[in-house]
């Protein structure tokens, strides 16, 4: 898709956005910028201050700050939609948890203003998403922090039913070769 086609989406998204939207702004295939839209084009999101994420440069100082401490990285401020956008093709995400039923716009609003300043950032429990959704819908949730953790899992499972099967294999041929070795005696 064009830059011209990108930004008319985007123009074309914008026109649409609700009071208390949450937007997503894919940076990379792997990770997604989310901010909540609270009129006049402007949104409220959760940025890093020298490396927000926002232009998709991680690092990995950023990255790694999991082990359940929140650190103060992160300062949650209004901005011009434009501003955040960066060449990302907008989505809007009003429904996207059965589960989950947004709040009214206005406590929605309300509680993105409330947190307004620096708070503290961890990349697994309290990201730009985890914000997004706790304005909207009350509940801090990452869809993104959810599908890493199962590709996760899946991967230690698969991992794991591979040492096994090797494993196994080597103990069998060690097996033989001690039988092969008796039976030469």
């Amino acid at each position: 898709m064009s830059d011209s086609e990108i930004v008319a989406h985007n123009a074309n998204v914008l026109r649409q956005l609700r009071v208390g939207d949450t937007i997503e702004f894919p940076r990379s295939v792997f990770y997604s910028h989310w901010a909540v839209y609270i009129g006049d084009e402007q949104v409220v999101h959760l940025t890093g201050d020298d490396n927000d994420g926002i232009n998709g440069n991680f690092d990995s100082g950023h990255l790694f700050t999991i082990c359940g401490k929140k650190f103060k990285k992160a300062f949650v401020k209004v901005d011009d939609f434009w501003n955040v956008v960066l060449g990302s093709k907008v989505k809007v995400n009003r429904n996207k948890d059965r589960d989950m039923r947004p709040l009214r716009k206005e406590e929605i609003v309300e509680r993105a203003l409330s947190k307004l300043g620096e708070i503290g950032y961890n990349v697994m429990w309290c990201n730009c998403e985890h914000f997004a959704n706790w304005c909207r819908y009350g509940k801090e949730k990452s869809e993104q922090v959810d599908n890493v953790l199962k590709v996760g899992a899946i991967g230690v499972s698969v991992l794991a039913g591979l040492a096994i099967v090797v494993g196994s294999a080597l103990k069998r041929k060690r097996s033989q070769e001690s039988d092969e070795e008796e039976s030469e005696h």
